[in-house]
């Protein structure tokens, strides 16, 4: 089954693709690497801080575009992201051992309570770092320029812990997410029984609207 829709999976896979480029190459100038081309210079032909520049832009630009183009989709995905329940604590005191066994507590929503505050974090990170880059390529100097680069390092060092857990839930290296990295990739065809595992409510809920939907075809 079909969790996102085709644009979301796109846009999914151009934001990651940025970041990782950003991260690589704002780790290897961080770490003092400035003037020493990386591999990912070498194989475009420009140097590190260039490349970091202007990935940093498009990414702003798909951002943006991201914004703009799929407000529907950004009001769902906040209003689901901040949306807690009761019973949300029980879930987090059996994450542990479910990210090994798979007998997750039930939620409702579309995301488990864990996603919203990834969600959350991984946003406000992932804009800061954004902003602050924007502030740090369009000043030249001053307290200013100084404040915006020690957020700027920060906040590269919080994302990077965050997109790591991100990685190692999404990836299905975890016993208990194993296939969930399918919603986002080839094709983003679901199984059914993962689904259910994760999010029960949501299959529920996909599945009485597919079901009105057929029914509706019906009467036709």
């Amino acid at each position: 089954m079909e969790r996102y829709p085709r644009s979301a999976r796109w846009f999914h896979a151009g934001v990651y693709a940025g970041v990782l480029l950003l991260l690589a190459t704002g780790w290897w100038l961080l770490l003092g690497h400035e003037g020493r081309p990386s591999l990912l210079a070498r194989l475009s032909g420009l140097p590190d801080t260039t490349l970091h520049k202007d990935v940093g832009w498009a990414l702003t630009g798909l951002v943006a575009a991201g914004l703009l183009l799929g407000a529907r989709g950004v009001r769902t995905f906040a209003a689901e992201s901040l949306r807690f329940r009761r019973g949300d604590a029980r879930w987090f005191l059996s994450w542990p051992a479910a990210a090994v066994t798979g007998r997750f507590a039930r939620h409702g929503g579309r995301f488990d309570p864990g996603q919203r505050v990834a969600n959350i974090l991984l946003t406000a990170g992932l804009l800061v770092l954004i902003g602050s880059g924007v502030g740090l390529v369009t000043l030249h100097g001053g307290p200013v320029f100084a404040v915006l680069a020690r957020v700027h390092k920060w906040a590269t060092y919080v994302c990077t812990v965050l997109i790591a857990g991100h990685v190692v839930v999404a990836s299905g290296i975890l016993p208990g997410y194993r296939g969930v990295w399918r919603s986002m990739h080839l094709g983003g065809r679901l199984d059914e029984r993962v689904a259910g595992r994760l999010w029960p409510a949501w299959l529920e809920g996909a599945r009485r609207e597919g079901r009105d939907a057929r029914e509706r075809q019906d009467m036709r």
